[in-house]
């Protein structure tokens, strides 16, 4: 994410860093180069990060970005939100996923 908010930042975009207390130990942020809102916790950042956010895009990554992107699909099934979910599907990263969520809807 550092890249991608660092770009956005250069084109003089809008950056937002939702930061839940736990990534401040060790220093597992590093440097921000937006505005930057601290919260207690994971749930807190996603609760924030949906009322904040006007669309969800899933870049490639791990099970943090599996976990926030399953999160806005189930709260958007449960009519919590109407964004638009997506993922950047780059050199076919998520194949594998969207094929089993292909297979749990059938």
């Amino acid at each position: 994410m550092g890249c991608v908010s660092t770009v956005v930042a250069r084109h003089k975009r809008q950056v937002l860093g939702i930061i839940p207390s736990a990534f401040t130990v060790n220093n597992l942020v590093g440097k921000t180069c937006g505005k930057e809102i601290k919260v207690a916790t994971m749930h807190e950042r996603l609760l924030t990060m949906m009322e904040l956010s006007d669309a969800f895009i899933a870049l490639p990554g791990g099970f943090g970005t599996l976990e926030e992107l399953f999160h806005m699909i189930s709260w958007a099934q449960l009519n919590i939100h109407s964004k638009p979910i997506d993922v950047l599907n780059i050199n076919g990263f998520f194949n594998g996923l969207l094929s089993f969520v292909d297979h749990a809807v059938e």
